[in-house]
């Protein structure tokens, strides 16, 4: 048979018969099309391949290109078939016999299919007649020829974004720009170092920049990279022959408003890379360091797309497109913060020490969540020095910390809690009032030294419910734990939340009654009532406790992102519809004759209450004194806020917070 290909089958003249011991070359191609599916190039070259192809290509460009592309194109499957001749076919020993090969590879860009024939020649040994294989490039890959390159190219995907309840970007694939010098331009050494200054690197580095050996007078040289938002960009535009160029780069919008909560990307660590090297990152990606940015990452990336695609030598000749992946590009996630109330709340706070939480009563949505003083997260993004992280981590005032992430004693703001667990109980009496005299109260003298002292021993008798909010006593709030109970009491902080985790989209530190959850004595009890001892609460937490007081009793998960369910019950029938308008009445009374004065705004009405934690080590110590301020507009209730500055012993206490906070609504609703 002159050859067997295409369906033509021609007449033998010297055939090798089916029923001898001689091999076919079917049988050869069966065998080859099974090694060439292992990969097992050695196997190919040394048994099939024939010596004119060996003439050609030795073994170790033969085995070692096949299996570098292997890897390059990142070849997870091959699967080789050929055309069987019929069943009755016979072969002429003097004439080649031809295949009609069908090849697949998946490839990182998906993949490539094609089809070429493969010739077989008959070779006779001292031993046997067998059949050896004709072999080009073109069985590697489609249209490849000698001194081709096969090229892989990556299509970037793009981030997803990130964006506030009212479509207000917090994280977005924007532009910033690189800062570089064109030398010939740049004539003044004398303005190195005002330009290191600016940039926050140094002489050396500029100058190590423009000594590399590929640079001109007239080229543009990278020295840096700053963002949008950065402050620099005059200064830096008044130096000749500095220019900036716009790049793609994350961008902030909010900046340091949202760092903690949004957080920021950064070059990936060799330690997470460790972590995710089957997901496809290499040692150039970029990935969320903190924050949002870390908690979606898997929805944020996307996927890289790929392209393979033959670089061909001959002049002349176009690439030649093997296989393309469109990258896919990361979700958008929307958020229920509303950026501008960020934004306004954290002006407010003017850098001081503390956290913020703004909660929607109705549905639980959370509106604000920030901790102050905070940080640039697009310097983390582009880098910094080691002298410019230093003086971030050794602030006093600690801007890199998460305070909305942590708890805090949360004083006197927990008294409506205390005063609505006892309602409930049946053991306080709204409308009953005590007699207390004096500036401190204990008891009996089985206290010993311990005494629940009070802030305003002036304040007339009878001390009911109403006036223990406007006063904020404390005594009287002792008075009505021990009157619950120690069980009674933890039960009903319990129901609160205290001392479980917060069902909330990111990790926060679980606000508690004690550190081992329970109450060991009287004394602990009375410290408890009013937010002292070991209590502890987290601001998301505290905000979302005053939404049962709105709510006839019930308090919602708090939620983070637009897509998840609001009005998730967390907590239900925490108090009365009754008892809960007494206490609505009460904060209303506190801030238009109590404490929180400075928030009674003519034309806006606020209810609330204020508190103020001292940390001290000993019952005899003088400690740091946290203020804190829970409260909400009375007409609408659209928002409750609790807000907590550290260390305002010096700044008229809680009322400096309500300050804080009266500012905001000036702003939101004036």
């Amino acid at each position: 048979m002159k050859k067997w290909g295409w369906g033509v089958l021609a007449v033998p003249l010297l055939v090798l018969a089916g029923c001898n011991d001689e091999v076919t070359p079917q049988e050869r191609q069966e065998a080859y099309v099974a090694a060439w599916n292992e990969g097992d190039y050695e196997t190919l070259y040394n048994e099939f391949v024939s010596d004119e192809t060996k003439e050609q290509v030795d073994e170790a460009a033969f085995v070692e290109r096949q299996v570098a592309l292997d890897e390059a194109l990142g070849v997870t499957e091959r699967e080789v078939t050929f055309t069987k001749a019929p069943e009755d076919a016979q072969w002429e020993a003097a004439e080649p016999a031809t295949f009609p090969v069908q090849i697949k590879v998946e490839t990182v860009a998906g993949p490539v299919e094609w089809e070429k024939e493969m010739t077989w020649q008959s070779v006779e040994t001292d031993e046997e007649l067998t059949w050896m294989a004709d072999w080009d490039t073109g069985f590697i890959l489609p249209d490849l020829a000698e001194g081709d390159e096969v090229r892989v190219s990556t299509l970037p995907f793009a981030r997803g974004e990130i964006y506030d309840r009212n479509g207000n970007a917090l994280a977005i694939n924007g532009t910033g720009f690189e800062v570089g010098i064109v030398p010939g331009k740049f004539t003044d050494d004398a303005q190195k170092p005002r330009l290191a200054e600016l940039l926050g690197t140094t002489v050396e580095y500029i100058d190590k920049q423009l000594a590399q050996s590929w640079v001109k007078d007239d080229q543009f040289v990278p020295i840096d990279k700053i963002a949008q938002t950065d402050d620099v960009r005059a200064a830096l535009l008044e130096i000749p022959g500095v220019l900036l160029q716009e790049t793609a780069m994350r961008e902030y919008p909010y900046g340091e408003a949202a760092a903690h909560l949004v957080g920021y990307i950064g070059p990936i660590t060799a330690e997470q890379l460790a972590e995710r090297e089957d997901e496809g990152y290499t040692e150039f990606d970029q990935i969320g360091r903190q924050g949002l940015e870390s908690f979606l990452e898997e929805r944020l990336r996307g996927q890289d797309g790929k392209r393979v695609f033959i670089d061909k030598a001959e002049e002349g000749l176009e690439n030649v497109m093997l296989a393309e992946k469109e990258p896919v590009a990361g979700e958008r996630i929307d958020l229920t913060i509303d950026a501008e109330l960020q934004r306004i709340t954290f002006a407010s706070m003017d850098g001081e020490p503390g956290a913020a939480a703004v909660v929607d009563p109705k549905t639980g949505e959370v509106l604000t969540l920030l901790s102050s003083p905070s940080f640039d997260p697009s310097a983390f993004m582009l880098g910094m020095t080691q002298a410019q992280y230093d003086e971030l981590a050794n602030d006093p005032l600690n801007p890199l910390l998460n305070r909305f992430a942590a708890s805090y004693a949360p004083g006197s703001t927990l008294k409506p809690i205390t005063a609505a667990i006892g309602m409930e109980a049946g053991t306080l009496d709204p409308t009953e009032g005590i007699v207390i005299e004096g500036a401190t109260w204990q008891k009996d003298d089985s206290w010993g030294d311990y005494r629940v002292t009070r802030l305003h021993p002036e304040a007339p008798n009878p001390i009911d419910l109403e006036k223990s909010l406007v006063y904020s006593d404390n005594i009287y709030y002792a008075q009505q734990a021990l009157k619950m109970g120690r069980e009674t009491f933890v039960e009903g902080l319990e129901s609160f939340g205290f001392g479980e985790d917060i069902p909330f989209f990111l990790n926060l530190q679980a606000s508690q009654v004690s550190n081992d959850g329970g109450i060991g004595s009287e004394g602990q009890l009375a410290d408890t009532s009013f937010g002292q001892g070991q209590m502890l609460a987290n601001i998301l937490h505290l905000a979302s406790s005053y939404q049962p007081f709105l709510t006839n009793g019930t308090m919602w998960q708090p939620t983070l992102l637009l897509e998840e369910d609001d009005q998730v019950v967390w907590k239900e029938g925490l108090v009365s519809e009754q008892n809960a308008a007494i206490l609505q009445e009460g904060m209303r009374s506190m801030v238009v004759d109590g404490f929180a004065q400075a928030a009674n705004i003519p034309n806006i009405p606020l209810a609330g209450k204020t508190g103020t934690a001292e940390l001290k080590a000993t019952i005899d110590a003088e400690g740091q004194e946290n203020g804190f301020f829970v409260s909400y507009p009375v007409d609408t209730e659209e928002m409750i806020m609790a807000m907590m500055i550290e260390d305002v012993g010096d700044n008229n206490g809680s009322g400096y917070v309500a300050e804080k906070a009266a500012a905001i609504y000036k702003l939101l609703y004036e």
